[in-house]
């Protein structure tokens, strides 16, 4: 029984290290570039976008669908970093627990 209880405390530590995990992501930016650093988009690691930048010789208007591809792929590049870095700070949680291989959380 010891076991389970020692399991139960580190889980409901972990839970609350979790809750402190995505407050925080809230407040890790990270930025996504597309066309060489010609277009730029600012993230939450979250995903909440906080910002475009599109440099000025993108604006010729036989050019749009290529501006649109751009900031969808700075967009991309943005979120899959922020991913990452949640995913760094997780494993920092995690650290210790018996969790099986592959195992995501939160669940």
């Amino acid at each position: 029984m010891k076991d389970i209880m020692g399991l139960m405390k580190q889980a409901q530590a972990m839970q609350a290290k979790m809750a402190d995990l995505q407050a925080e992501l809230d407040n890790v930016i990270v930025e996504g570039q597309s066309g060489g650093g010609m277009v730029k988009v600012t993230m939450s690691a979250k995903g909440a976008m906080k910002s475009v930048s599109i440099d000025d010789a993108l604006f010729k208007p036989e050019e749009r669908e290529i501006v649109e591809d751009l900031i969808v792929a700075a967009a991309e590049d943005a979120r899959r970093k922020g991913e990452e870095a949640a995913a760094e700070k997780m494993k920092a949680v995690t650290a210790g627990l018996p969790l099986p291989p592959g195992m995501k959380l939160p669940f």
